[in-house]
Formats: structure tokens, sequence, C-alpha cells
């Protein structure tokens, strides 16, 4: 029996999603890839969940794709480069995309190594917590390469451009704590698991659907017209005005109780 690529542990309200292979630090195969949109899909349908927690088995968070692995299957490599009509990713963008369109947070705690398309699977969560001595690189640019994981939009959105091009121009290594300073990095600590699951507490005292919405409207209208940003806000709005979580939200505040929220009835 193959060991799986990527397990699904669920504790409570959170996910934990797991890159399963720590004798190649985690390194990304088509495999691995086919196995991340799997697992955010089944996620997506779990309405009780309130968090998705990503990180690596071993040694490594992820150091990246293993050429290896995928150069022995070049006609797969081809069909996985070819974009859906429908959702205009292929497979390699797919997979790292899928958590950020995923209607709950997703939290990527990172030691060891975070090269390339680890990075790039990194940068596609909301929140990403390193430890300090966590090495962070854009790393496609030692092959000769672009990033084309879907990362391109998050680095553009969490650094400035001169930033950006110099990490994905030299492929320089730096780690967790300058991460943070160039603000790749949400959180540092020397157990970013505990301080991740420390968060997801704090998330879990609001609404499952304030949550999903405010990821969404955030996303959506961070780049764009205002106009465009007012009316998605509008839309956002009405949706929680008429969502049974948020009138959980208002009674409890009202009689000064802590809520207790129902299932994510926003996001599909």
């Amino acid at each position: 029996m193959t060991t799986p690529r990527v397990l699904v542990e669920i504790d409570g309200p959170v996910a934990h999603v797991i890159l399963n292979r720590p004798d190649k630090l985690n390194g990304v195969d088509l495999d691995m890839l086919a196995e991340l949109v799997a697992a955010a899909k089944s996620l997506r349908r779990n309405r009780e969940i309130r968090a998705v927690i990503l990180r690596g088995n071993g040694d490594a968070f992820c150091a990246g794709l293993d050429f290896a692995s995928a150069l022995r299957s070049p006609a797969r490599i081809a069909r996985s480069f070819v974009p859906s009509p429908l959702r205009g990713t292929n497979l390699f963008q797919r997979a790292h995309w899928v958590w950020r369109e995923l209607p709950v947070p997703v939290i990527a705690v990172t030691h060891g190594r975070c090269y390339g398309a680890g990075l790039q699977l990194a940068l596609a969560a909301d929140f990403r917590y390193s430890t300090p001595d966590c090495e962070w690189s854009v790393l496609e640019a030692k092959w000769g390469l672009v990033p084309d994981m879907a990362g391109t939009v998050p680095l553009s959105e969490l650094v400035a451009a001169d930033v950006a091009k110099r990490l994905t121009m030299t492929g320089e290594i730096v780690s967790g704590t300058r991460a943070r300073e160039l603000g790749l990095v949400s959180e540092v600590a020397d157990d970013p698991l505990t301080e991740a699951r420390e968060f997801v507490q704090v998330l879990a005292t609001r609404s499952p659907d304030s949550v999903a919405a405010a990821k969404k409207l955030l996303n959506e209208t961070r780049r764009g017209r205002p106009r465009r940003a007012f009316r998605i806000e509008r839309r956002l709005q009405f949706a929680m005005l008429r969502s049974k979580n948020a009138g959980i939200a208002r009674k409890a505040n009202f009689a000064g109780d802590s809520p207790d929220f129902g299932p994510r009835s926003f996001g599909r």
C-alpha cells in the first residue's frame, strides 16, 4: 500500500493537513499535489471545521518540488500543466490556490526548510507561523525558473515590489526571523504549532460565517477598483445579516454571554 502523501487529522474544530514525505523533506511530487486538492475538497464539505493548520512531518515543512520524482513522468507533467478551462488553474497552481479559496482560515506552520513549492504553499495560507531558523527561499531561481504555483499573487500582496523581485530573481535564503521582517511571515516562535493553536482558539470565539466572509471579502477586494470592493462588501454583509450565527452573536453580546455558534453556513 502506498503511503499517503498528505494526512488529514481532525482535532475537534481544527483540521491538521500534514505533508507526509519526511524522507524527502516533504518534497512535492504529482501525487502530493493531487492529494492536497482532494484534502481541501473534503474539508470544504465539513462545516464543523473552524480552521486548518497546514504543516509538515519530519525535519522540514517542504523543501520544494521533487524534480527527480516529477521528471519520471514527463507526459503526466505535461497533462498537469494544462489549465482547467473552468478554473483557469493547472494542477500545480490548483493544489496551492485551493487553500486560498477554502472558506475557513488556513495557518501554515513552518520549520526546517520552506523552499520553492513549499514557500508558495505557505503563502497560499492566510497566516504563516514559523520557527526563527526556518529557511525561506523562492528557490525556483536556482533552477533558472520562476514561481508558477500561484505563489506570485500572495507574494506581491505581502511584500514590497522590490523585495518580491529580489527574492524571485536571486532565490536567496532568509531565516524565519528575516522573513517576518520582510512581511512573508505572520509570527515567529520557537514552538509555532502551539502559537497557531492558541490563535485558532481566538478565531473560534467568532462566528464561523463572519470569519469565512471576512476571508472572502479581503481576498477579493485587496486588488481592484473601490466600486467593486464596495459592491462585494454590500453583498457579503447582506449575507451576514441573514446568518443564524450572526443572530447568535448579537443575542449573546446583548446578554453579556459567550456565543455558542452553530456550524458554518457561509461558503460552499
